[in-house]
């Protein structure tokens, strides 16, 4: 049923394709419109009740904030999509640090994420996430590297994404690291691609999962698959965006962008087909029919799907520190409904859903748990992004 549906599935693309042959600024538009009153019709479940909360902005000044990282002093490590990352130290915001590798910055490429080694006490590791390249060809890599002043050093390259690509968007290049000091990857489809989704032979469209220093774990779903790629943790993605580890029940949230509709949030699992561009429920940005399947057995279903689309950015699993009353919630930020989504699990369900930090008015790259429990939002503006920092 599976390849009779790829088969059916690839014909609907190629017409898709040919009737939606838009620049990657136009499909980067698409997912950044502003549609917020859409996008909250598409939350049908009840809001739960809000609690209260101050904020204040931190740093500004910023050029399309897209991650930070929390250092064990107090300062925070802030990456700028055109290629900077920064300090913010004692309300002071530093220059460049210098030392970075280079960065292909065009349109969604850029510096993506920034994550500390969880033994990063002992061994001072960062880890950056970003286009690497040229416009003919790029792709998203993984570098680690030490801090020492205002300056990267000990650079080593960990993982980066093949085939080498042609278009500047949809690289995803959010991580996270999991119990054992793996670390797992979103790496996207880059839209004129998407059919490679669903060839393991490929890291489009795809989680990856390696160790710290870029080996490849043993126990990867695909690691004994004749000619798949060793690296790959669950395939059939699009733009993912975020992915968050759970470690109370040792499980992964991620989310990713749909087309027209079509967002959605994933619990992964090793191995899994997510559907992408076989099942959606988005359609092309030109009306067209991605495909006529919304579920096809063999495919994974969301645990929430946004139609029309939010155009999800960041996402955290609230702790509770000091949002108690959101405990184990997942707070994800939207770019192109400028609000935060608090989504309510119960099991693996989401039951509520509520639209937080609407009064902002902002492209919401990111959101982040402090690990003294505020919440940090990273505002998407080319001159003037913000961190503002919430409290209750």
């Amino acid at each position: 049923m599976l390849l009779w549906a790829l088969g059916i599935g690839l014909l609907c693309n190629s017409v898709a394709w040919a009737a939606s042959a838009e620049s990657a600024e136009s499909a980067e538009s698409a997912e950044s419109a502003e549609s917020a009153e859409s996008a909250e019709s598409a939350e049908s479940a009840e809001s739960a009740e809000s609690v209260g909360y101050n904020s204040e902005v931190i740093a500004d000044g910023l050029s399309h904030p897209w991650s930070i990282a929390f250092l064990p002093d107090g300062a925070l490590l802030i990456t700028e999509r055109g290629g900077n990352l920064r300090q913010l130290r004692d309300g002071k915001l530093s220059e460049p640090l210098q030392g970075l590798p280079p960065i292909y910055a065009d349109s969604q490429g850029g510096l993506f994420d920034v994550v500390l080694h969880p033994d990063y006490a002992d061994n001072g590791w960062i880890y950056l996430s970003f286009a690497h390249g040229s416009p003919e060809r790029n792709a998203a890599r993984i570098v680690r590297a030490r801090l020492e002043g205002n300056s990267l050093v000990d650079t080593e390259i960990v993982f980066t994404a093949k085939p080498f690509k042609d278009t500047p968007v949809h690289y995803g290049a959010r991580f996270t690291f999991l119990e054992d000091n793996t670390l797992v990857m979103g790496v996207g489809d880059g839209f004129d691609y998407r059919e490679q989704a669903q060839a393991l032979d490929s890291h489009l469209g795809k989680f990856i999962r390696v160790n710290d220093d870029g080996s490849i774990p043993e126990n990867n779903p695909f690691v004994d698959t004749k000619g798949a790629l060793p690296e790959i943790y669950s395939y059939g993605h699009r733009n993912q965006q975020a992915i968050v580890y759970d470690q109370k029940h040792q499980r992964l949230w991620a989310h990713e962008h749909g087309p027209a509709g079509g967002d959605e949030i994933n619990l992964l699992v090793p191995g899994a087909n997510f559907g992408w561009p076989l099942v959606t429920n988005g359609r092309d940005y030109s009306g067209a029919a991605v495909t006529p399947f919304t579920q096809l057995d063999g495919t994974a279903v969301p645990a929430w799907d946004w139609t029309p689309s939010i155009a999800p950015g960041g996402m955290t699993l609230v702790g509770g520190q000091l949002f108690n009353q959101w405990t184990g919630n997942l707070l994800v930020a939207a770019l192109k409904s400028r609000y935060v989504v608090r989504l309510v699990v119960e099991g693996e369900k989401v039951t509520e859903v509520e639209t937080l930090f609407i009064e902002f008015g902002a492209r919401i790259r990111d959101i982040r748990e402090g690990p003294e429990g505020a919440l940090y939002l990273l505002t998407d503006d080319s001159t003037n992004g913000q961190i503002i920092r919430i409290t209750p």
